[in-house]
């Protein structure tokens, strides 16, 4: 379980081809302090469990299904991916609950300034669109992000401060972009409860 709260950003080191999948080194400086074989990080919206720690770079093994799904199997060594370490019981929980399960690939389409904050706009796949409210949360590249608009057709918007876009790899992103998205995970079971509406939950089969 994550927050949305970036500590930092990693840097891809390598990657290796393997029968089913990857390998994949990221480099994590101080954020590989206290990670132990099997701890989860958040990398770029996506959940990666650690296989090898060596010294400050972390390998995780990514499957074909990941590589597909998300924005990791088109980054190239050198890339930036944001990086969030595992929430710990009794933690603050500053932004909202994230899974680092990527529920699609949205498009970055561009962004306008107003005063001190970037007005990022984007595009969702139809599927995505259901799990967008104006003012909820949202989960893009693994950052927490409030949506300020709904535009149709799926797209909305969010507004970054500085800080968010220096510490984070939504700063560099250029129009066209494909980014992780993830749904707020209360809405999900929200949405998923009235599909099933009027079904008891307790004897309803698929």
């Amino acid at each position: 379980m994550f927050t949305g709260l970036v500590e930092g950003m990693g840097e891809i080191q390598a990657r290796e081809p393997v029968e089913a999948g990857e390998h994949l080194w990221v480099e994590l400086g101080a954020l590989a302090d206290g990670l132990a074989l099997g701890d989860s990080v958040c990398t770029s919206g996506a959940c990666l469990s650690v296989a090898v720690v060596d010294g400050t770079k972390v390998r995780y093994d990514v499957s074909p299904e990941t590589l597909d799904k998300t924005t990791l199997g088109n980054l190239a060594s050198g890339s930036k991916v944001n990086v969030e370490r595992s929430l710990r019981v009794g933690d603050r929980l500053g932004g909202h609950f994230l899974t680092g399960h990527v529920d699609g690939l949205g498009t970055y389409l561009g962004c306008e300034q107003q005063g001190d904050f970037s007005v990022y706009r984007f595009e969702t796949p139809v599927s995505f669109w259901p799990y967008l409210v104006s003012k909820g949360s949202v989960g893009i590249e693994g950052v927490s992000l409030t949506v300020a608009e709904l535009l149709d057709p799926c797209q909305f918007t969010v507004a970054l401060i500085p800080e968010t876009l220096s510490r984070t790899t939504l700063g560099a992103l250029l129009p066209g972009a494909k980014v992780n998205l993830e749904g707020d995970l209360l809405g999900k079971y929200v949405l998923r409860f009235l599909e099933q509406r009027g079904q008891n939950p307790e004897t309803y089969l698929p």
